[in-house]
């Protein structure tokens, strides 16, 4: 099986490290935001060796923390996002060749109707608590003993366009909770309900002090609206390997392989485990956990030192890195933990290219679309694009 230029291309998606407001920020209510320099000035500069030392600043000079360095193996530069919205799914759908023109729906600052809730109610039997924006963490401590102790549910949902639901699986089976959450799939096909994904929550324990969630979430996804580039690799018996929720973003589709992770750095220590295996194809990874613990939760010093946490394991990495293996750095969108709210952020994101293969790095011209990283990548196994969008970066060629 012969490829173009690299064997391996790893793509990693820092979840929500967005690098400063699209054009259209200030449609969705995110003029001025800038995740990745905001981040930086409430750290007092980042201590970040591994991406400076891959080009980082060329791309904002204003990210403390950075520095002008000779990068001859990387090239970097800026992504737009050519879809609608700013949420998980439409960014990877979009890295990936599909184009969203109307966003998914959220519920973030409502919570669901009362008609949704009330069928969600007649149809599973168990009162609905909760309904709000929460983190789910926190919202076991508020609810669970109530729910563990009742006939209930708890729902909630976040910035993303997704329905979830929680139940202490020490009182409820695991396989009811995942009948619950078929019915809510089902009824949020409506248009009017529609959200990209709905998750079932497992907990367990006794009370709020020792509530834990278990490692048994599912999530009932909708699928990507036509074929990726992930199903082009796949049907041309490329490994698409996929690391963290890249697999319930993209309702298995166009998946090979897939790995559920805890952390960043777990995704990151399995990733690095994959550059032990022969083949050739696409590593898709993703860490979740700069949005979900520290953008959403408006902490800059967290998500900074999250930052400094994954820069450490990133040098790992590519020291391991073979000859012809590629490393690509992104975001999905922005999460401005210095910006109002809880939601996303409507931004540009990075985009990192390393290999030992590139010898003339430099930043090169902005990018219209997350989707050429998809073209690039199937452009690199001698594949061509369907319906999809997105242009080939002739720079890694």
């Amino acid at each position: 099986m012969s490829y173009k230029k690299y064997k391996r291309i790893f793509l990693i998606v820092m979840d929500s490290l967005g690098i400063g407001e699209m054009d259209d920020a200030e449609i969705y209510g995110d003029k001025n935001t800038n995740t990745f320099v905001h981040i930086s000035q409430k750290m007092n500069g980042l201590n970040i060796p591994t991406l400076n030392a891959l080009g980082l600043y060329d791309l904002d000079n204003k990210i403390l923390g950075t520095n002008k360095v000779e990068h001859k193996n990387s090239l970097v530069c800026k992504l737009k996002e050519m879809s609608n919205g700013k949420d998980t799914m439409t960014g990877h759908f979009e890295m990936m060749g599909i184009y969203t023109t109307k966003p998914f729906k959220t519920f973030t600052e409502t919570g669901f109707p009362d008609e949704l809730i009330k069928e969600l109610e007649r149809l599973t039997g168990y009162k609905v608590l909760g309904n709000y924006a929460a983190s789910g963490t926190e919202i076991i401590k508020e609810l669970g003993e109530e729910q563990s102790s009742t006939h209930s549910l708890i729902v909630y949902t976040s910035a993303d366009s997704v329905l979830q639901i929680a139940a202490n699986v020490d009182k409820m089976e695991l396989k009811e909770l995942y009948h619950c959450c078929e019915i809510a799939r089902e009824l949020t096909l409506k248009e009017e309900w529609k959200v990209g994904r709905v998750i079932a929550r497992p907990y367990i324990g006794t009370s709020k002090e020792n509530f834990k969630r278990t490692s048994d979430r599912h999530d009932y996804a909708l699928s990507p609206s036509g074929r990726t580039y992930m199903d082009i690799l796949k049907d041309n018996n490329y490994m698409v390997s996929c690391i963290g929720k890249i697999n319930d973003i993209f309702n298995s589709q166009g998946v090979v392989k897939t790995q559920k992770t805890i952390s960043n750095i777990d995704g990151m220590e399995k990733t690095i485990n994959e550059l032990n295996e022969n083949y050739e194809g696409l590593i898709f990874v993703n860490l979740v956990e700069f949005d979900s613990e520290y953008g959403h939760r408006r902490d800059p010093i967290g998500y900074g030192k999250a930052i400094e946490e994954f820069d450490k394991i990133l040098a790992r990495f590519i020291s391991l890195m073979k000859e012809e293996d590629l490393l690509i750095i992104t975001a999905d969108h922005g999460n401005d933990p210095t910006h109002k709210g809880t939601d996303h952020t409507r931004e540009k994101v990075p985009a990192l290219f390393y290999s030992k293969l590139i010898k003339q790095g430099r930043k090169i011209d902005e990018r219209n679309s997350f989707a050429d990283l998809g073209r690039s990548i199937i452009y690199n196994f001698n594949l061509e694009k369907e319906n999809q969008i997105g242009e080939v970066i002739k720079e890694l060629f």
